[in-house]
């Protein structure tokens, strides 16, 4: 047997009989005749059960016990008593001792003692370790845990909670949980009171509120019961997760997301785009003006290895080709007139990094040649500079041209546009992609809201039917002014037509052309819409931001099948 036992006695015939009888059993026993050996001894030693006489000339065992509960609460204490009465029992359990045996011992009663002191004592320590590893684990979730027991008192809070909550740990344990409201207006109270009547799990996604310091946050809920013995109701768990930074990210990366739509075209796009973020090739966007290239160049750009670096841009047919040349090499001062100091050039920025060159079939022949040599070398000299510059840049070109009709022209360079189109990505215009519309228009009225701190909540049947027919030449960013002008005129919480631009609404005057006319072109909209939806009433009328009485209205009145 294990276990260090110390035996507290003024009769050494009592010593001796213990000693005797817990060493044959393999205990490591320690003898002590008074109260101030006793305290020397647990002093210097530590001991896992302690046996000690009520009554000793100096001091008593009560006043022993005291000293040891304040130093070793863990410790089985068991009181030996020659004259047991019911106040000595009573005191003794009171001061915190296990158990009491009777003079005479018996060895049998001695050794079983023993043997469920020291059985109690693994259990206690086991039970500490266990307390001591859910402390641990309670305080190191990142979430907010808070228990409560029958009477909805706080038994248990964690450091996560009390942040979420910001209220000091000892002034809720115990007290109500009520407490625990202040500026969510008492919504987790209400779960937990859920929890108490319906004895059935609850969770609540993003619930606003502020807390003790005025802090806006959005938090989560989930909570449930708990159950004690024959699965009677003992109170409830509540966990808070505070999603503030996540909803945050959420929106940040919605206002960001360059690519708007679920059109097949876009979708292919946007695969492209995630595939080619990490490939070192050259790309080439093409689309007409306005459907977005830029932005998915930024999109490559930020979603790729060379985020950490510059992304430089430079608009090709904004330049002279002398100044086009200048500024993507670079140039000495001196080296022509208006030269008074040194540039570098956007390839030298761009180094790591990438570059955007936009419009690039307006380049001149010339300045074609020596792009495609620095494409293929990635080596330059600058204006008026022998010296080679070697870079490591990844070129992204964009145009709003056919490139290869410019080609067959003899106007482009046939090396450098294959140069340039190692992968194209193409944007269709909006035209082509009108299912897109109700969710570019989504993505628009959530922007505008707030940029403009208004509550602009949907569009016009009228506008809807507007936007469809309308051919937007200036695609995506035509659709962008034109609600962001509506934004600006707009004070109730619908875009109508008289919310859009006069000349807008000129052109179409009133869904544009002869009621016959308009007939028709609604007709053809809605059966394009449901070809493209598979005939799926629901999301057709989605697409046409109409609900699904109206499309079942519209199909009989054009007489469109159902399939």
């Amino acid at each position: 047997m294990d276990g260090k036992i110390l035996v507290v006695d003024d009769e050494e015939s009592i010593r001796y009989t213990f000693n005797m009888f817990l060493a044959d059993q393999g205990y490591a026993v320690t003898c002590a005749a008074s109260y101030e050996e006793a305290v020397s001894q647990l002093e210097e030693s530590e001991f896992d059960l302690i046996y000690m006489d009520v009554v000793m000339d100096c001091g008593t065992g009560i006043d022993l016990l005291k000293t040891v509960r304040k130093a070793r609460t863990n410790v089985p204490v068991i009181m030996i008593t020659g004259m047991p009465s019911i106040q000595t029992a009573a005191e003794s359990l009171r001061q915190g001792a296990l158990d009491y045996i009777i003079k005479p011992i018996c060895e049998n009663t001695l050794l079983r003692s023993a043997e469920v002191a020291l059985r109690h004592k693994a259990l206690m320590e086991e039970k500490e370790k266990c307390r001591l590893n859910f402390q641990a684990i309670f305080s190191s979730v990142r979430d907010g845990i808070v228990m409560v027991d029958e009477s909805m008192a706080v038994v248990m809070i964690n450091d996560a909670a009390t942040r979420i909550c910001d209220i000091g740990r000892n002034a809720i344990i115990g007290k109500p949980a009520r407490l625990l409201a202040g500026g969510c207006k008492g919504k987790c109270i209400n779960a937990l009171q859920e929890i108490f009547d319906t004895h059935d799990h609850l969770n609540i996604r993003y619930i606003e509120c502020r807390n003790g310091s005025g802090r806006h946050q959005i938090v989560s809920l989930t909570a449930s019961p708990l159950l004690g013995p024959a699965e009677a109701f003992s109170g409830a768990v509540m966990v808070m997760r505070d999603e503030t930074r996540l909803v945050d990210l959420e929106r940040i990366l919605k206002e960001n997301d360059p690519i708007v739509g679920k059109n097949k075209a876009i979708r292919k796009a946007r695969s492209l785009i995630k595939d080619l973020s990490d490939v070192q090739t050259t790309v080439l966007v093409t689309g007409e003006s306005g459907t977005g290239k830029e932005l998915v160049v930024d999109d490559l750009h930020r979603n790729g290895e060379r985020c950490e670096k510059r992304l430089v841009k430079i608009n090709c047919a904004a330049l002279s080709e002398n100044l086009l040349e200048s500024e993507l090499f670079g140039h000495v001062a001196g080296s022509f007139t208006g030269a008074v100091k040194n540039n570098i050039g956007r390839f030298k920025l761009a180094d790591g990094g990438t570059l955007f060159l936009d419009e690039i079939g307006e380049i001149s022949m010339r300045m074609q040649l020596r792009l495609l040599r620095v494409l293929e070398t990635m080596e330059f000299e600058r204006v008026g500079d022998a010296t080679s510059i070697k870079v490591d840049v990844r070129v992204v070109a964009a145009t709003n041209q056919d490139l290869k009709e410019k080609v067959g022209r003899g106007e482009f360079r046939e090396d450098l546009y294959y140069r340039l189109k190692v992968v194209e990505i193409h944007l269709p215009p909006l035209r082509e992609r009108l299912d897109d519309i109700p969710h570019l228009v989504e993505h628009f009225l959530a922007v505008f809201n707030r940029k403009f701190n208004k509550k602009i909540k949907d569009v016009s049947n009228d506008v809807w039917t507007m936007f469809h027919h309308h051919q937007w030449p200036g695609n995506v960013r035509e659709l962008k002014n034109t609600i962001e002008h509506a934004f600006i005129r707009c004070r109730d919480g619908v875009i109508t037509l008289n919310h859009l631009p006069a000349e807008f609404r000129e052109r179409h005057r009133g869904a544009a052309g002869s009621a016959a006319e308009n007939s028709d072109q609604e007709a053809e909209t809605i059966r394009r819409i449901l070809k493209k939806a598979r005939w799926n009433k629901s999301r057709a009328a989605g697409m046409l931001g109409i609900s699904r009485r109206t499309i079942y209205r519209k199909m009989q009145k054009y007489g469109i099948p159902p399939s």
